[in-house]
C-alpha cells in the first residue's frame, strides 16, 4: 500500500509563537514552490499568546506530533483482501494459491478483523480430524459442500446448514442403511433410486449422489417434502468423501483469540521488536477504528521510509520532537546558536543572526518571488513582535523591524495594538497550573558537564511576574528532579521595564548566576536590568560561567 509522501514542518517542544507561525508559513511557501505536500505540525501544547494570534488571524492550529519515528502507515504493506468466515476451507486454499500467501484475514461487518486462517489450519482439517460429525459441529453450509464437490444443489435449501448427524457412505452390504445410518445423517451414495428414496425416508439431512448420475423427479419431490437436500457431484464416492472436510467453514479452524495485530499508528521499531519474538509469518494491520487494512511481514520492514522533516526555530536535539534520530531531516531554518543536532546526510541549513525565524521565512518568500497572503503576513508579523518583545530585545535587528512593518502593512494591522493584546493574552496566568505556566516556553541546553533548562515568562508588569514567581515556588525543584537536570532557571521578563527576575535551582545554580552577572538578589530572584533575551543575553553568559 503506497502512502502519499509528505514533509512535516515542525518547531521545537514547548513551542512559542515563532515556532508555530514559522512552521505554518514555511509549509505554505514550500507548497507553492514544490510539488511535494508540506504540512505544519507542532511538537507541544500551544501557549495562550500563540492561540490568540492564530484565533485573531483565523488560522488552524497545527496537528500535534509527539514522535516522528516511522510508523506502520509509512511503509508499503500488502493489501490482501479480507474474507468472510463462512467460506469453505477449499475456497480459502484457492485464494491463498492465487494470492501466493499463507495467511488470510477473516473480517466481519464494517471490515472488523475477526480472525486469521493459515495454511497450517487447513492442513489440520485434513490430517488431524477423524470425527465423522465434524461437518455438523462446524455448521457447514450445503452450498459450501456442493461447491467443494464441484456439484449442484438439486433439491432443498442450498443456504441451510448441516447441523446434526454424521457423514456416512453407502456400502455394498444390503442392510447397511438399517445398520449404520441414523436420522439427520449426510449420506454419500450412488445412483440407485431405491437407495436414495430409502435414505430420504429414513430422514437423511442430505444425500450426495456421486459420479454425475441422474436423480429421478420422484426422488427430488420426496426430498423436498422431507426437507432433505440433494447434491449431485461428478466425483466418485471415494473422492467425494475425501474432499468433504474441505467444505467446512473457515470459522471453525481460524485463530480468533490472542491475535497479534498492529495499528497504522504503531511505530516500526516497536513492531519489529514484537515480530522478532514470535514465529508468525504474516500479521494484520488495523486502522484507528479497528478496521482491517492489510497484512505485513518482516520483509516489508526492511525498506522502511523514514518521515521527512523540516525543522524550524531550533537545531538542538534536546529541543527537537521525540524520535528525531529516526527521521530524515531535509532542512533546518533557524536563528539560534549551532546546537547538538546531527544528520545522516547533507541538508539545507539556513541560520541567520536575526531576532526571529519568521523574519527568515519572510525573506524566503521574497527570494522565491511568492506573494505573502494576508493571514500569513499577520502571523509572521506577530511572531517577530513576540520574539523581539516588540523590538525591545537586543536580538532584534533592523531587518526584523523592517520585516514586521512590511508584514503589518500587508495584513492591515497596527503593530502596537497587536503586540499589546498578544502579550496580555500570554500573561494571563490566573487560570493556569504551575505546570502549564512553566512549560509554555521551556528549553533545555547542555554545556560541558551540565544539562540545564531555562523557562521564560513575559508580562506587562512586575506585579504579574511576582505573582507568577510565587505560583512557581516549589515547582521548579520538582522539574529539576523529574527532568534529571543539573540546574533549572526561570526568566520572569518585564516587557515594559525591559528587565528580568532570574530564578535558579540546582546545586551550582547560584554560583553560576553570580559568575555570569553582577546582580542583586531580591525577594523572588536576581534582578537583571536590561536583560530580556534568553538566546542572546542569558544563555551565553550562563554557559561562560559554567565553563569557568
Amino acid at each position: 500500500m503506497e502512502q502519499e509522501r509528505k514533509v512535516w514542518v515542525i518547531g521545537h517542544k514547548n513551542p512559542d509563537t515563532d515556532s508555530i507561525c514559522a512552521a505554518i508559513a514555511y509549509a505554505d511557501l514550500k507548497n507553492k514552490v514544490s510539488s511535494v505536500r508540506h504540512e505544519a505540525k507542532r511538537a507541544g501544547s500551544i501557549n495562550e499568546e500563540t492561540r490568540y494570534v492564530l484565533d485573531y488571524f483565523q488560522m488552524e492550529e497545527p496537528e500535534l506530533v509527539t514522535d516522528v519515528r516511522a510508523q506502520m502507515k509509512d511503509i508499503s504493506f500488502r493489501r490482501t483482501a479480507g474474507v468472510k468466515d463462512h467460506i469453505s476451507l477449499k475456497r480459502a486454499w484457492e485464494l491463498m494459491k492465487a494470492e501466493d500467501v499463507v495467511t488470510l484475514p477473516v473480517i466481519g461487518s464494517n471490515n472488523r478483523l475477526r480472525g486469521l486462517i493459515v495454511t497450517s489450519d487447513i492442513a489440520t482439517s485434513y490430517m488431524d480430524v477423524y470425527d465423522n460429525q465434524i461437518l455438523a459441529t462446524a455448521k457447514t453450509l450445503y452450498k459450501n459442500i456442493a461447491e467443494t464437490l464441484s456439484g449442484n444443489v438439486l433439491a432443498g435449501n442450498a443456504h441451510a446448514y448441516f447441523m446434526k448427524g454424521r457423514v456416512v457412505a453407502e456400502t455394498s452390504s444390503p442392510g447397511w442403511m438399517e445398520e449404520y445410518m441414523r436420522p439427520e445423517d449426510l449420506v454419500i451414495m450412488g445412483g440407485s433410486s431405491v437407495s436414495q428414496m430409502r435414505a430420504i425416508e429414513r430422514n437423511a439431512s442430505c444425500i450426495v449422489v456421486c459420479q454425475g448420475l441422474s436423480v429421478s423427479p420422484e426422488v427430488l419431490k420426496a426430498a423436498e417434502r422431507r426437507d432433505c437436500v440433494v447434491i449431485g457431484t461428478p466425483f466418485d464416492t471415494f473422492t467425494a468423501a475425501r474432499l468433504m472436510n474441505q467444505s467446512m467453514p473457515i470459522k471453525h479452524f481460524m485463530t480468533k483469540k490472542n491475535l497479534i495485530q498492529f495499528n497504522l499508528e504503531d511505530f516500526v521499531d516497536d513492531v519489529r521488536l514484537v515480530m522478532s519474538n514470535v514465529r508468525h509469518r504474516d500479521f494484520p494491520i488495523i486502522d484507528e477504528e479497528s478496521r482491517y487494512v492489510g497484512m505485513v511481514s518482516r520483509r516489508y520492514l526492511l525498506n522502511t521510509q523514514k518521515k521527512k522533516i523540516i525543522l524550524v526555530d531550533h537545531n538542538e536535539k534536546t529541543q527537537a520532537v521525540d524520535g528525531i534520530s529516526g527521521a530524515e531531516i531535509l532542512e533546518i531554518i533557524d536563528h539560534h546558536r549551532l546546537g547538538s543536532l546531527e544528520t545522516m546526510s547533507p541538508v539545507f541549513f539556513r541560520n541567520q543572526p536575526l531576532g526571529c525565524t519568521s523574519t527568515i521565512v519572510f525573506q524566503m518568500y521574497h527570494e522565491k518571488g511568492v506573494e505573502i497572503p494576508e493571514k500569513i503576513a499577520g502571523i509572521l508579523c506577530a511572531a517577530i513582535l513576540s520574539d523581539t518583545l516588540m523590538f525591545r530585545s537586543p536580538t532584534c535587528t533592523a531587518i526584523d523591524k523592517a520585516a514586521a512593518e512590511e508584514l503589518a502593512n500587508i495584513a492591515g494591522i497596527d503593530i502596537e495594538i497587536l503586540a499589546k493584546n498578544m502579550f496580555q493574552a500570554g500573561s494571563d496566568f490566573n487560570r493556569k497550573t504551575p505546570e502549564e505556566i512553566f512549560y509554555q516556553d521551556f528549553k533545555t541546553f547542555s554545556s560541558g558537564k551540565y544539562e540545564f533548562g531555562v523557562a521564560q515568562l513575559s508580562a506587562m508588569s512586575r506585579e504579574e511576574l511576582n505573582a507568577v514567581g510565587e505560583k512557581l515556588n516549589g515547582f521548579v525543584k520538582a522539574v529539576l528532579k523529574e527532568r534529571k537536570l543539573d540546574m533549572v532557571f526561570v526568566m520572569l521578563t518585564d516587557i515594559l521595564e525591559e528587565s528580568t527576575i532570574l530564578i535558579g535551582e540546582g546545586d551550582d545554580a547560584e554560583a553560576v548566576i553570580n559568575g555570569a552577572f553582577s546582580a542583586r538578589r531580591e525577594e523572588h530572584g536576581y534582578l537583571l536590568k536590561g536583560l530580556v533575551s534568553r538566546k542572546k543575553q542569558l544563555i551565553p553568559a550562563l554557559m561562560a560561567a559554567m565553563q569557568e
